[in-house]
């Protein structure tokens, strides 16, 4: 990424960048930088935004200068919330009418209920970065085990999550068929994230008749609406009562969340897409 940055000539003569109508960038930035034709970039990400003690010096100045390029040179840029779009205006002076929000959405023929009971673990898929917040959801996790002694915490995800509380267990990477089925099985999805562009776990555990607790935070209560237990992702004891209110009483919330899950998909998303990808052709 920094050659073609540093040296775009041999990429744009590769990709045949002066014959195109339009070009689209989906990865948060635009390599190989281009005036023409027309582009729009999706910026996934803008945790370094909202939260730059979570990044090196290095990467935190990559960051804003490649992203603030991206944006700029954009004829459109999508974020994949409201919160993002909002962001990308604010911290960006972008023109509103420049930043439209097209949401993820998730397969449905996948991500769907099964006919299994739920179990006794809690779920959260995430890698242990920062921002997942991953010790406050272990405080929490010792707390609902004074009432629910059999619970269990299943995490996944690659790296390191260090010594693991009583209860944890860490199964690392697993296959999008094994993802499923620990969704189907959960007796909640917990989602304690500090920060998500969109917070794609939270929709897919909901399109799998999970329920969900997740935090009130970024893009988390837009995606989840009324369908999740919402709580402080600061707060141990605020984390501790929303996943027991949910363990507690289950059914509304799988019947909200599967509601809510059907708002999001991919026919959408293309469709908008489209609209885009016309609006850049036509310029």
């Amino acid at each position: 990424m920094s050659l073609a940055a540093a040296r775009p000539g041999p990429l744009r003569a590769a990709l045949a960048v002066d014959s195109l109508d339009a070009m689209h960038f989906p990865l948060s930035v635009m390599l190989p930088p281009v005036d023409r034709p027309p582009a729009a970039t999706t910026v996934l990400d803008l945790q370094h935004e909202e939260h730059p003690e979570f990044f090196g010096r290095a990467e935190l100045a990559y960051r804003k200068l490649v992203y603030g390029w991206s944006v700029r040179r954009s004829r459109i840029v999508i974020a994949i919330s409201e919160h993002s779009r909002q962001t990308l205006i604010e911290r960006y002076r972008l023109v509103e009418e420049r930043v439209r929000a097209i949401p993820l959405a998730v397969d449905h023929e996948r991500f769907s209920p099964g006919s299994a009971r739920r179990g006794d673990y809690l779920l959260y898929p995430a890698r242990p970065w920062p921002h997942k917040n991953h010790g406050r959801l272990y405080a929490a996790f010792a707390q609902l085990r004074r009432e629910h002694p059999e619970l269990r915490l299943v995490l996944t995800g690659e790296g390191d999550f260090g010594r693991l509380p009583p209860g944890v267990e860490a199964r690392g990477r697993v296959s999008a068929h094994e993802l499923v089925r620990l969704y189907r099985g959960a007796a909640a999805l917990v989602f304690p994230s500090l920060y998500e562009g969109f917070g794609m776990p939270v929709v897919e555990a909901m399109a799998c008749g999970c329920p969900v607790a997740c935090s009130n935070v970024t893009s988390l209560p837009e995606v989840a609406g009324d369908a999740a237990r919402l709580f402080d992702p600061t707060d141990a004891d605020d984390i501790a009562a929303a996943a027991d209110d949910v363990l507690r009483n289950p059914e509304p919330w799988v019947a909200r969340g599967l509601e809510r899950a059907r708002a999001f998909t991919w026919d959408a998303n293309a469709r908008a897409h489209d609209d885009v990808y016309r609006e850049l052709a036509s310029a």
